[in-house]
């Protein structure tokens, strides 16, 4: 089993969308909630790279435990996510494009067995390395999709 290619190139390009869709976006717009306790764009964006980093060790501690038991990532409750909404976002952009190198290579490094090695999710079950990828190219995209919705004013 390996990664199949609409993963693959998801994973390779997918995060590469932010750029255009907050390209003529004004740092305010960039900065504003939508509303009381709704995160902007650029916290939008600070979830993201944060996740890519949970993401990575989740996979490190699937290969080292699989069968591992994980608890729901919320990043109101990370205690390191705080400093993530407060780095700039050309930092942002630039630790984004660093750490999903290191997810591919990850990846692409793993054995058709480690790929199948199961990490536990709290709503979705037993996933496997290559389902918890899938997992994450969807959140992205759903986090996308709300950049592009909070960028185009809706």
């Amino acid at each position: 089993m390996k990664i199949y290619d609409s993963l693959l190139q998801r994973l390779q390009t997918q995060y590469k969308a932010i750029d255009p869709i907050i390209d003529y976006v004004s740092d305010e717009r960039l900065l504003t909630p939508p509303a009381p306790r709704k995160w902007s764009i650029h916290d939008q964006i600070a979830h993201l790279a944060r996740y890519q980093v949970i993401f990575i060790d989740r996979m490190q501690q699937i290969l080292d435990t699989p069968g591992i038991q994980f608890g729901a990532y919320k990043a109101d409750e990370d205690n390191q996510f705080p400093a993530y909404q407060l780095t700039s976002l050309n930092d942002l952009l630039r630790s984004y494009e660093v750490d999903r190198a290191k997810i591919l290579a990850l990846l692409n490094r793993l054995s058709d067995h480690e790929l199948t090695l199961v990490g536990v999710h709290p709503k979705y079950g037993n996933l496997s390395i290559l389902q918890w990828a899938e997992f994450f190219v969807l959140h992205e995209a759903h986090h996308l999709f709300s950049i592009f919705q909070l960028a185009s004013g809706n």
